[in-house]
This record gives C-alpha cells, structure tokens and sequence, in this order.
C-alpha cells in the first residue's frame, strides 16, 4: 500500500469543473478514489470525469448548483444509495472585486449563497451518513483573505472567513463522531480565474500585470492547482487521522513573510 492512498474511496468534490477543483478530481482518482464531480459548468465538470476515465480511474459528473439545497440533497442522496461517502471537499467558489463602496447588495448575496450558503448545504447533506458510517473527512477552500487583509476584496474575504469558523464549529461539533474537518487557506493560484480577471481587467498587460501579481507573494510567484490538491490529498487521507479543526495556508509566505 502506497501513502496517501484513497483506494476504496468515495468523495464529492464540489466546483470540479476547472482550477483548484479539477487538480484536486485528478489526483484524488489518480490514488484510487471513486470520485462526484458537482459544479454547476455541466460541460466543464463532464470533460473532467471524461479526462479521469480516459485515464482508467473513476469519476462521475453532476450539474448541482451548490446554493440550492434542494439541488444538493437530491445529488447527494442518488450518490449514497450505491455509494458510501467518505470525503467532502467544498471547493466551489467565487469572487468579487470590490470595497464595500463598490459591493452592491446582490453581489453581497451571490456570494453568500455561493461560499457560505454552498458549503452550508453541501456539508449538512453529509453528515447524516458519515455519522452513519462512522467516520467522514470534510476539507473547505477557505483562503489568506480569512486571515490578512485584502485591498478590494470586501464581499470575498467575508465570505472566505465565513468559511474558516465554519470549518473550526464542524470539527468541535462532529469530532466525536469520527468526523475530521479542516481547510485550505491558498494564496494566488494562478487558475483560469486569474487570466480571465487579467484579460477583463487589464487588455493587452495581461504579461506584465500576471508578473506584477505574482511577485506579491514572498515566494516570488503563483501557486499551482496541483500543490494545493497534494496538500488536499493528505489532509484527506488516513496519514492525516489525528488532523482536525485546523486551518492549512499554502500562500508562498503571504500571511507569515508579507511586511
């Protein structure tokens, strides 16, 4: 038996489609698990199971929409019935640029029914059958911006400290259930997200903008998805049983280093 190895897993991964979602898809079923990819890019979450399977791993696509609970409760109770839940990764997310000024109430609300609301649903479909089961691993995307403060990210980092206390109440609450909760707090990763910002934001500096971002970092540049999936991977695995109620940065040195 290998380290790390998820064989005869179950696990949801939640906004799967692309970025730090596909990464974490990939290497969880690259390790044996038996992977339910949820994101509301049915197209995009259907080519990353499509690329799993080419690969003679296993993995399914659901369209879910993670703010509605109806939607996830429907997904998730067809996955139990020939499956046995072992992981929850609530990775799906979305940003905001913006002050307070510049946050409009909708905004606001999408991105609390998002990053708040999404993983609420996700993680309370859960944890009827991991207690069931007697054992459960649910990992959250959080990010820096729960920790430091960030110009211009108002409603994002409410949102993603929302998400560090969550992943703190869970762990206290279910820990004698043999259920572990914890999160990832990523710096700039470097996703499609990143390059349609630049494009959007920035025509024709795309280069020189990226370089700019990447050098906020004490480390000297972006992450990459598939070093925040490794970390995913461990926290997820059987190496990381006594792990829970703690919150993981993989930033380059943005929280400790930054002056």
């Amino acid at each position: 038996m290998s380290k790390f190895s998820l064989i005869g897993k179950t696990a949801i991964i939640t906004g799967g489609a692309s970025g730090i979602g596909k990464a974490i898809s990939k290497i969880f079923a690259e390790q044996g698990a038996k992977v339910h990819i949820l994101d509301i890019n049915k197209e995009g979450a259907t080519q990353t199971a499509n690329e799993i399977r080419k690969a003679n791993h296993k993995a399914t696509a659901h369209c879910c929409d993670v703010s509605n609970q109806k939607n996830v409760n429907e997904i998730i109770k067809n996955i139990i019935t020939t499956n046995v839940i072992d992981i929850l990764v609530n990775n799906a997310g979305i940003a905001h640029i913006g002050s307070i000024e510049k946050t409009e109430e909708k905004d606001l609300d999408r991105l609390y029914n998002v990053n708040i609301k999404g993983v609420y649903n996700c993680t309370k479909a859960c944890i009827e059958p991991f207690k069931k089961n007697g054992s459960g691993v649910i990992l959250n995307l959080a990010s820096v911006a729960s920790s430091v403060g960030h110009s211009d990210r108002f409603a994002y980092s409410m949102t993603k400290g929302a998400v560090l206390t969550m992943t703190y109440s869970i762990a206290k609450d279910y820990v004698t259930d043999n259920i572990r909760c914890n999160c990832i707090s990523p710096g700039r990763v470097h996703t499609p997200f990143v390059d349609g910002y630049l494009a959007e934001n920035y025509p024709g500096k795309e280069k020189e903008m990226f370089k700019k971002l990447s050098k906020t970092q004490p480390i000297g540049r972006m992450g990459k998805p598939e070093e925040v999936a490794n970390l995913a991977l461990f926290l997820c695995s059987n190496e990381a049983e006594f792990i829970t109620g703690t919150d993981y940065p993989i930033d380059g040195g943005r929280i400790k280093l930054s002056e």
